[in-house]
């Protein structure tokens, strides 16, 4: 499983880039509106932090409006993923931009059959968002699986699976269990998924008898 990270903190990004656990990044407008700083310099600056695929995300409601942004903003880093609204225009786009060789993610997807379509218009990853429908009483893992078992049902497939919307590292473990190459994790829930109460406490114990050693003659 790769990891990417779901933020625009250039901070963040290199805190858990130490740890190895950057495999790419995500953006949106309203992670990149908090740092206050401008779009493209920001987004430069984490490209040649981050080897890996860097997410940046259209804001234009037509096919023309998108395929005008995304070819900008592909000129921001050696890796960059145009996340890309589900919708009529949306699609029209990816096709467009999956045919010049520029990274696709088709993002806001809720349904197997949207993911379906993704696939279809050629776009590199799919990006299911699970914790949203958890959130109106539906289950999001089944959604992955359900995305997972079409995509394995036709090897000519190659759009990987983005699980995004993470709310809790059970969420990780499961999109992992489920076989999703990508989960795209808040920094939060990483500082989540390294701590157990049993291992502060194994930790407590150690240094308090590595004291006692330490005071033998």
């Amino acid at each position: 499983m790769k990891i990417f990270i779901d933020t625009a903190n250039l901070d963040e990004i290199k805190k858990a880039k130490e740890l190895g656990l950057v495999d790419g990044v995500t953006t949106n407008p309203t992670l990149l509106a908090k740092q206050g700083e401008r779009t493209e310099e920001l987004i430069r600056r984490i490209s040649k932090e981050v080897k890996g695929p860097v997410n940046v995300e259209v804001t234009g409601t037509t096919c023309e409006e998108m395929l005008k942004e995304a070819k900008v903003m592909a000129t921001w880093g050696d890796a960059i993923a145009i996340k890309i609204p589900i919708n009529h225009e949306g699609l029209k786009t990816v096709r467009a931009l999956s045919s010049e060789g520029i990274m696709t993610t088709v993002t806001l997807v809720f349904s197997a059959s949207q993911a379906i379509l993704a696939a279809k218009a050629g776009a590199t990853f799919v990006c299911p968002f699970l914790g949203r429908l958890d959130d109106i009483g539906f289950n999001g893992l089944e959604l992955i699986r359900q995305i997972r078992e079409i995509y394995n049902n036709y090897p000519s497939i190659e759009t990987q699976i983005i699980v995004a919307s993470v709310r809790n590292p059970i969420h990780v473990i499961e999109a992992g269990m489920l076989g999703a190459e990508i989960v795209t994790i808040p920094p939060a829930i990483i500082d989540q998924m390294m701590k157990h109460p049993l291992t502060d406490k194994g930790i407590a114990q150690f240094l308090e008898d590595a004291k006692k050693i330490g005071t033998k003659k």
